[in-house]
């Protein structure tokens, strides 16, 4: 274990003697390079047109302005019984022609009778077939028509059978329980419902995420006034607490159990007002998965699942304040010393505005090139056909493909639009750039958020470590704290992130590991995944606190992140049943705070956009889930309330580290003063008595 620190005299608080960690702060800029390169080698290959439109057989985009196509913006399939094919889970693509048509079709209508039929029936049927196509010829055998049209419903702008049930549960298509397929195979109408079902296994997701961006655009404008109250709710909090600390505190305990009781009494409230009501009784795993989340708030389990929830959450709440309320009276007199602190760098409180400025650009950065770097592929053709075929599943060009050996020996076969790849050096590589600038993005959103928890302890020290305050706190001590990070501390910062980013990439590679294994009936394969993924949240909580303590470590001492994390780590084991005592019930009272601000806000989100405030009932937007802006701004509120309240926990820890620093490099006589106030004297006194209750 490292020794106590010695008295020195000199020291007066932040130094920064020379960089640290140099190394990895070459290699961070290195990557950063490469992550712009990337970037714009994602830039001139991608195209993010093809997630918005649906491609046809020649892989041309439906419905996109300024193309042949663009008064077409439907996907029509020839056979959607194909779609049932395994082919469409391997190329992604069904193996049979697709048009871009201006409407799906409205009627049932065979081949047969449009070509014997009068000449409105023809030009109808004509187009949903490819161009230039005469009824004179082999129209079936040459793959110019599908054998029959079935009415139809656009579904994410693809053409689906719109399918019905008669009494009995018989699926039909405009009254028609069977039909013959192109291969003249009499087919019923519930293997066009499968066929339809695998088609579109993942278009009911989108068009849940289209009615969500919908909602959106009509409450945006509602999210962010929310968002606004959030932080006005948030800064108030802080300022009244900066004044009123003790008060404050003791307030927002009794109104977080105030909230919590309020949610367990409106969703009892709620379960009983539905006691009785058709359909009420249904249980959510007979209900399954429904794209209309409202209907699960129509049912009892639902509410009494909720208010089990909240009664659980409230029990633990009250219990802990009951065992912890001594500590809690020696927590609030450091929330106070904190609050001096915050009076003193009252900056400090803007500084979580250009943290969150920073990590959007780099969200923003990062999504904008994921999506490039996946778009960025090629058209690729492939031979499809219903008989046996050397050439079947084999790259084409649709150009040359009438003319090439493929086409003679096999005429039922067709060139068609597969997926999009590549054979080139880049698409050969694509997978890794995807998984760079996964790995990046993490790198980059640790190195900003270890750049503020710098940043802020430095200021922060800056506080402690003047002995008359605060004539001797320096003008500027955020940007003072911030530029000491940027000029010496880099390279630290860039390792410590680094360190942890792997860790997260591991996670997210076992996340991805546990998606594919769901299926699968390896027991023990679960079960060790479940233990990796187990173990690998607990060592990425470990290395969040300690990273934290190294930084604070790194923005007093200015050493390098391993010799500033094996400081903390010593320090924090000499001090443990302080930490216990002071910083973790801090945290605590904390996030109660935060507890707060996000239930005020998300009660008067509930009860605005659900309709049930009868004088702004008019004003509420009309919306496909009232969830979604509800969600958004109780999660946008948490993220504002955090970075006001990160201020208050980082200064605590800060403080916290400092004050342990103190203890041992002075003993309070005048040779050797303490840094600490008077107030922080006592706190340890009292520090004293509960270790030696306990």
């Amino acid at each position: 274990m490292v020794d106590q620190r010695k008295f020195d005299p000199n020291f007066k608080g932040p130094i920064h003697n020379s960089c640290t960690d140099i190394l990895c702060c070459i290699i961070f800029i290195i990557a950063l390079l490469g992550y712009f390169a990337v970037g714009i080698l994602a830039w001139s290959q991608g195209d993010p047109k093809k997630v918005i439109y649906p491609t046809d057989s020649r892989g041309q985009f439906c419905g996109q302005a300024g193309t042949p196509l663009e008064k077409k913006p439907l996907l029509f399939y020839f056979n959607i019984l194909k779609c049932a094919s395994p082919l469409v889970l391997l190329e992604f693509q069904c193996p049979t022609t697709q048009l871009c048509v201006e409407k799906c079709p409205d009627r049932y209508l065979t081949l047969i009778k449009a070509k014997l039929g009068s000449k409105e029936d023809r030009e109808y049927y004509s187009g949903y077939c490819k161009d230039g196509v005469n009824f004179t010829r082999l129209i079936l055998r040459d793959g110019l028509c599908p054998a029959m049209l079935l009415p139809s419903k656009a579904f994410t702008r693809r053409c689906l059978p719109a399918l019905g049930r008669m009494k009995g549960g018989v699926v039909v298509v405009g009254n028609e329980t069977t039909f013959v397929d192109d291969d003249n195979n009499r087919v019923n109408a519930t293997e066009l419902l499968d066929a339809s079902k695998k088609s579109n296994y993942a278009l009911e997701a989108r068009q849940v995420a289209m009615r969500i961006f919908e909602d959106y655009t009509q409450s945006w404008h509602w999210i962010l006034l929310g968002l606004l109250i959030a932080m006005a709710v948030s800064l108030i909090f802080i300022v009244l607490l900066r004044f009123l600390a003790g008060i404050m505190v003791w307030i927002m305990i009794v109104l977080v159990i105030l909230v919590i009781g309020y949610g367990i009494f409106h969703c009892y409230m709620e379960f009983d007002s539905l006691k009785g009501e058709p359909g009420a009784d249904v249980t959510i795993r007979d209900l399954g998965l429904q794209t209309d989340f409202s209907i699960y708030l129509q049912i009892r389990q639902t509410w009494l699942a909720f208010m089990i929830i909240l009664a659980i959450v409230e029990f633990i709440i009250i219990l802990l304040l009951i065992f912890l309320r001594k500590r809690i009276l020696i927590a609030i007199a450091l929330i106070k010393e904190a609050s001096r602190a915050v009076g003193h760098v009252m900056s400090a409180l803007f500084y979580p505005l250009l943290t969150f400025a920073l990590l959007g650009v780099v969200i923003a950065y990062w999504a904008i090139t994921a999506v490039f770097l996946s778009t960025s592929n090629e058209q690729i053709y492939k031979v499809f056909n219903n008989s046996d075929c050397p050439f079947s599943l084999e790259t084409c060009d649709p150009k040359t493909f009438n003319t090439s050996n493929a086409s003679a020996q096999c005429p039922d076969a067709e060139c068609l639009f597969a997926f999009y790849g590549g054979e080139t050096i880049y698409h050969k590589y694509l997978i890794l750039f995807q998984f760079y600038n996964v790995f990046l993005f993490f790198w980059c959103a640790n190195f900003v958020t270890a750049l503020g928890q710098v940043t802020l302890s430095g200021a922060f020290a800056s506080y402690y470590w003047a002995f008359k305050k605060p004539d001797d706190i320096p003008a500027y001590p955020i940007f003072s704290s911030l530029g000491r990070a940027l000029r010496y501390h880099t390279g630290s910062l860039a390792f410590g992130s680094l360190i942890l980013s792997l860790v997260q990439v591991i996670r997210v590679i076992l996340e991805y590991l546990d998606h594919k294994l769901k299926g699968a009936q390896n027991r023990f394969a679960k079960f060790l995944l479940s233990c990796l993924k187990c173990c690998f949240w607990c060592l990425e909580k470990c290395i969040k606190f300690l990273n934290r303590n190294a930084y604070i470590m790194i923005a007093i001492y200015g050493k390098s992140f391993c010799t500033s994390a094996r400081d903390a780590f010593f320090l924090l084991m000499r001090n443990i049943v302080r930490v216990a005592v002071l910083d973790k019930v801090t945290d605590f009272l904390l996030f109660l705070g935060k507890l707060l601000i996000v239930g005020i806000v998300g009660i008067f989100s509930f009860f605005f956009f659900s309709g049930r405030i009868r004088a702004v009932e008019d004003a509420a937007p009309a919306l496909n889930y009232y969830w979604v802006p509800i969600l958004t701004v109780v999660f946008g509120a948490y993220l504002i309330a955090h970075g006001f309240f990160s201020v208050y926990a980082m200064c605590v820890d800060t403080l916290f580290l400092c004050f342990c620093e103190d203890l041992e490099r002075n003993d309070g006589s005048s040779e050797r003063p303490y840094f600490m106030s008077l107030e922080l004297h006592e706190i340890l006194s009292k520090t004293k008595k509960v270790e030696e209750v306990s």
